[in-house]
């Protein structure tokens, strides 16, 4: 499981990714349950509300390249499917990847659950 993280950045880079996290979680819920409910009829549209979830496991940190992987294909899906405003589709494909890219940070459920751990030897 250590493979799938690049890196537990501390420090400002950390502070730097808890940040990216948790706009891009702004974002994705905000635009994932909008919709839902401005919605007349019961039109099934399911990427919104699993970009909505995959930005709630990016804002705990949770399964970080699996969700920003989850990120970036269903917004290039969204780019690809409705090409009329490219632009916020585009910037959460680009989040999404670079978080899964990059990796959680300190921050995270993931650093607490498969970051490197420290042992210290016992003292007699």
């Amino acid at each position: 499981m250590q493979r799938l993280f690049s890196a537990f950045a501390e420090g400002w880079p950390g502070f730097g990714l808890l940040v990216q996290r948790i706009l891009t979680s702004i974002m994705l819920f905000y635009f994932g349950v909008t919709p839902l409910l401005r919605a007349t009829t019961l039109e099934p549209n399911l990427l919104n509300p699993i970009g909505a979830v995959a930005g709630i496991f990016l804002l705990l940190g949770l399964w970080t390249p699996a969700a920003g992987i989850a990120v970036a294909a269903i917004e290039v899906w969204k780019l690809l499917a409705r090409p009329d405003d490219p632009a916020i589709a585009l910037m959460l494909a680009a989040l999404g990847a670079t978080l899964a890219m990059i990796g959680p940070g300190v921050w995270s459920i993931d650093a607490r659950l498969y970051g490197r751990k420290h042992i210290e030897p016992a003292r007699y």
